[in-house]
């Protein structure tokens, strides 16, 4: 099932081509799956678990930096990241138009924010944020922001290569961070800074 999310994603993903994909009949895949629907459902699921269970960078230290390595670990940048993404993409179409996965969907959006937030509240008790940022709005916003990166990166590789999206996402996060007590901008957490 995997070749085929990989190689057609969700709109290629049927019994026929899964079936031949594994060398069964389709009849005895229905055994298994027996609608479309239900090897859409393992398919987001098995999708969903192997996005769980990929390498991670490491969290480096609390607060901002930690932040940026989780948000690192969304973009395409990698081809197994790319290949990863686009299957996430294809499978949008599908979960707008059934309510169900609509449901499954927003569900991932909601655990991806709460991953998030306790690290920007960290990042709010470091003084790396306002002391009055809502750590629960900017998480929506983080995910929102790399997303939309995510759809830019996969259809116009071109023009969003890695260091593009990185330098993007490091502009973004010093967006969010307070000035310096200097005056000057607080940079970006850099790849080999340890602190934010």
């Amino acid at each position: 099932m995997w070749q085929v999310l990989a190689e057609k994603g969700f709109g290629g993903l049927t019994l026929r081509t899964v079936a031949a994909a594994m060398g069964v009949s389709t009849g005895m895949l229905m055994h298994y799956f027996p609608s479309k629907r239900a090897l859409i459902t393992h398919a987001l699921d098995l999708l969903e678990k192997r996005t769980a269970e990929r390498p991670r960078r490491a969290r480096p230290v609390a607060g901002l930096a930690t932040v940026r390595a989780m948000l690192l670990d969304i973009l395409p940048l990698t081809p197994g990241d790319t290949a990863r993404n686009h299957i996430w993409v294809s499978s949008w179409d599908l979960s707008l138009a059934d309510d169900g996965l609509a449901t499954d969907q927003a569900d991932r959006y909601t655990r991806l924010r709460s991953t998030i937030r306790p690290h920007l509240e960290a990042a709010r008790d470091l003084g790396q944020l306002p002391a009055d940022a809502d750590p629960e709005q900017l998480a929506a916003t983080a995910v929102a922001f790399t997303h939309g990166l995510v759809v830019q990166a996969l259809f116009d590789p071109g023009r969003f290569p890695k260091d593009v999206q990185i330098t993007m996402l490091d502009d973004f996060l010093a967006s969010t961070a307070l000035p310096r007590s200097d005056g000057g901008s607080r940079p970006a957490p850099g790849i080999n800074e340890r602190s934010y």
